[in-house]
């Protein structure tokens, strides 16, 4: 499975940043051949493809556990201890357990993926990630025939996250997915960027990534996955469901109450940078459009 999409990126060849825009800079996103394609010369799309610095990547982040400011995670995430992370796998799978996360990664296929990243905040950023496809794991453990939802939760110790001790939203952080979705071969579990380890203030040790839905559904440093029959409840919808709802699918067409999502700003683009337009699933929509036929993408925002 994880072959499908395996793009031509080494971990040597993402390491250390600098010479990977050396080399790279013409690099685009995962497009419906499911590989990385060089972009033409001269192509308006090329900046906006080429992957942020490792700076911006470390020290732009929503990371609430540890602060609400932008600059809090980098701050602060250095207090988490990540080594040893054990993740408990549980609900309807045939291998419950809980699981060293040094024993699962030494069973995956690990890549790298180049993918567009889209706040719901209306900013966005390319990040070069490590990691494996969530299926490969989901295959792994084996999921029972009536498991239609994934369920995530990001760890909870007030003592080492600083953020959780103050009622900001609901303690621990939830997420999820249907399982088709999990199931996709896009969605990724990162432990890396940049062909290094996950820094803690962007969600080490391991993370999801769900790269043609707002970044708040990719979950950081989980602790738990859970299959289940019932749709699980997810952090942002729980706290206002009317501004953020389950699918959180990147939508141009469907605006946040309070602003439009139909342009987003770069980071790393510069002071007098213009806001780019945002296209449908941040982009993926050959890829995964066909995962909502039928459904009112307004209605299921």
């Amino acid at each position: 499975m994880a072959n499908r999409w395996k793009n031509d990126l080494t971990h040597e060849s993402v390491t250390p940043a600098g010479a990977f825009f050396n080399r790279r800079q013409l690099l685009g996103g995962i497009g419906a051949t499911g590989a990385l394609a060089a972009l033409p010369t001269g192509s308006g799309a090329q900046a906006a493809l080429t992957p942020n610095s490792l700076e911006d990547i470390s020290t732009y982040n929503n990371y609430y556990e540890f602060g609400t400011g932008k600059d809090d995670p980098a701050k602060y995430a250095h207090m988490l201890t990540t080594k040893p992370w054990r993740i408990t796998i549980d609900g309807m799978v045939d291998k419950p357990g809980e699981y060293d996360l040094a024993d699962i990664l030494s069973q995956m296929t690990m890549e790298e993926r180049i993918y567009r990243f889209r706040c719901v905040e209306a900013w966005s950023m390319v990040i070069p990630w490590n990691g494996f496809e969530l299926a490969d794991l989901l295959t792994l453990v084996g999921v029972k025939p009536e498991a239609t939802y994934v369920a995530f939760e990001t760890v909870l110790r007030p003592e080492e996250m600083p953020g959780t001790r103050f009622p900001v939203i609901e303690w621990p952080y939830v997420e999820g997915l249907r399982l088709d979705e999990a199931m996709h071969p896009l969605t990724l579990m990162a432990t890396g960027v940049y062909g290094m380890p996950l820094p803690n203030q962007c969600g080490a040790p391991i993370r999801l990534v769900v790269p043609w839905k707002y970044g708040f559904k990719s979950i950081k440093a989980i602790t738990r996955i859970t299959l289940t029959d019932t749709q699980p409840p997810t952090t942002w919808n729980k706290a206002n469901a009317g501004e953020y709802g389950f699918y959180s699918n990147v939508n141009p067409e469907v605006d946040h109450p309070r602003w439009s999502q139909a342009k987003e700003r770069r980071i790393g683009a510069g002071l007098f940078a213009g806001r780019e337009p945002t296209p449908m699933f941040n982009g993926y929509a050959e890829e995964v459009a066909g995962l909502y036929e039928g459904m009112d993408l307004k209605a299921n925002f």
